[in-house]
């Protein structure tokens, strides 16, 4: 291979379906992932340094045990909105390769 040549995947990089794929994977899951991280160690920081969980909401439940179980649901809700946006990033990904194959014959 010439060195003035791009590679098969260096040419599919370039292409604006694949920045159209990349941008939305990254608007999606930096935010979540920012998200996720923040909440999950809410806990403990909260619970080593404060005293915000140590009241009762309801009977023995305090506020530890309701952002414990919030936990458990926000991980759910993440999961499922993962599996419902990866399917749009699949589909966006078969554009990719579809354009680039394209190209590639189109060049032939």
């Amino acid at each position: 291979m010439r060195k003035n040549q791009d590679s098969y995947y260096e040419k599919m990089e370039k292409s604006p379906s694949f920045k159209r794929l990349m941008k939305e994977k990254k608007g999606f899951l930096v935010p979540s992932i920012i998200f996720f991280m923040m909440f999950y160690f809410s806990l403990p920081i909260l619970a080593v340094y404060t005293d915000v969980l140590n009241g009762q909401v309801y009977g023995d439940i305090t506020w530890a045990w309701v952002l414990a179980i919030a936990q458990f649901i926000m991980t759910w809700t993440l999961c499922t909105l993962y599996v419902r946006k990866a399917a749009k990033f699949d589909k966006l990904a078969e554009e990719v390769i579809e354009e680039s194959e394209r190209k590639e014959r189109a060049s032939l």
